[in-house]
């Protein structure tokens, strides 16, 4: 299986979905141990929530699970969150703390992961916003999430509904950034935060260079907004996706819109 799917669009929008894949080569997949096999920290239907919002949108979609590799993680490793809890390049443990390997893998396996699955997957991401620029004078990277809204390893509470991460506000424009929260604000009976526990993964702030005319935004949505339940099956619910889809296609669609202004 190819570790990335691409569909081109000639929108400023670029959808980056580095956590919906269910994939793991069967070597890979026999070293989890039953907990690990769950796959319990998959992004569960992202990309079907996404779908058709935006029509001409780009969409780069990593297709192997976060447990061969995390392609929102630096390839160095380097901490998203110094001194907080979270996972790594490879996680060792779910996002209970628990362990998912009967063998973890060897820093020479992980290093055969790095070239085979994350660089290709970051390759074609450059490429599409390169081309996406190149179109506009200006690219924005609308990196896709979600979450159990309930996990104390890694925050305490209730985990609001939609988690705008912008690392401060340094990996976008201000107007990118305002928007998405006015419309999450909107939103009735929904909750938000910006840069709160998730202030954007590797990917947003590898890419957001706004000075160069790249724009990166981060959204994490908390799963109950649209599982039916945050366990196993993780199955999609069809009346919860239908009330969230049209706030999150205004969110998409006023981004876009907002890309010649961003022009230097």
């Amino acid at each position: 299986m190819t570790p990335v799917e691409v569909t081109g669009g000639d929108s400023p929008v670029v959808l980056g979905l580095p956590h919906t894949g269910t994939w793991l080569p069967p070597e890979i997949h026999a070293r989890l141990n039953p907990r690990g096999q769950v796959l319990a920290d998959t992004d569960w239907h992202i990309h079907r929530l996404y779908e058709g919002l935006l029509p001409d949108a780009t969409t780069v979609r990593a297709t192997f699970h976060r447990y061969v590799i995390d392609a929102n993680r630096a390839p160095d490793d380097e901490s998203l969150y110094p001194g907080q809890n979270t996972t790594g390049l490879v996680p060792t443990t779910d996002f209970d703390g628990e362990a998912i390997w009967t063998e973890p893998p060897t820093p020479a396996e992980v290093a055969a992961r790095t070239a085979g699955f994350h660089a290709p997957y970051h390759a074609a991401l450059a490429a599409e916003l390169d081309r996406v620029r190149a179109r506009h004078g200006v690219a924005i990277l609308y990196d896709c999430h979600s979450i159990r809204s309930h996990i104390p390893f890694l925050f305490d509470g209730i985990l609001p509904d939609f988690n705008v991460g912008t690392a401060g506000g340094v990996t976008c424009a201000p107007d990118l950034e305002s928007t998405t929260v006015e419309i999450c604000s909107k939103s009735d009976g929904y909750s938000h935060i910006l840069n709160g526990r998730f202030k954007g993964g590797w990917t947003t702030r590898h890419y957001g260079r706004p000075a160069e005319g790249l724009h990166a935004i981060q959204m994490e949505l908390a799963q109950i907004t649209h599982l039916e339940t945050e366990s196993p099956p993780f199955a999609l619910s069809d009346t919860k996706a239908a009330r969230l889809r049209p706030v999150l296609s205004a969110i998409l669609s006023r981004l876009a819109d907002l890309a010649p202004s961003l022009r230097s």
